[in-house]
């Protein structure tokens, strides 16, 4: 197995599990994993779309650094690649994906978004932060842009992000697998 099919296989490995999770998570009303869920998910589409904008030597080495349980460097220097990093440059193709990375960040990390059974976790983020992520609810999933954003009322659209932030992957995989460079 090559390098590139093992890292693929983890990715798949990971978003099957997330998916699995997701769903447990939700039937059981556990709104904030679900988004922490997502959120992981998010963090493998973020490092698949990097690559897959890297030519063929850093993407192996990147792979490489990922088999050997070490942190993204690039080639030849001490310079880390940061989650920011990936999340910009997804965000600058999307457009997306900045909003949902930092929503999950907060149900990942201690914050007053953990009590979103009885406050509006959303009133924590900035008016534009809130149009963003209703926009893009109302775009890939129908969201009516007259609702308020409040946990309630995002809570039925969790598991079709994560689909779809699962099925991108999905295809993002496949042209890693292909060693595409560029796609976006």
């Amino acid at each position: 197995m090559t390098p590139t099919e093992q890292f693929c296989r983890i990715l798949r490995e990971r978003s099957t599990d997330h998916l699995s999770a997701g769903r447990l998570l939700f039937t059981n009303q556990l709104y904030g994993q679900v988004i922490s869920t997502l959120r992981q998910e998010l963090d493998s589409m973020v490092r698949a779309i990097f690559l897959l904008n890297q030519d063929l030597a850093p993407r192996q080495h990147f792979i490489g650094q990922t088999l050997q349980n070490e942190k993204w460097t690039w080639p030849n220097t001490r310079s880390q690649i940061t989650d920011r990093n990936m999340v910009d440059l997804a965000n600058s193709m999307y457009g997306w994906t900045n909003s949902v990375y930092k929503l999950g960040c907060a149900f990942i990390h201690l914050s007053p978004m953990a009590d979103y059974r009885n406050e509006n976790p959303f009133r924590q983020l900035s008016p534009d932060e809130i149009n963003s992520i209703k926009q893009h609810l109302h775009d890939y999933h129908s969201f009516p842009l007259a609702n308020d954003l409040n946990m309630e009322a995002v809570s039925p659209y969790l598991l079709k992000v994560l689909d779809k932030v699962s099925s991108n992957l999905e295809c993002y995989i496949g042209y890693l697998e292909a060693d595409k460079i560029g796609v976006s």
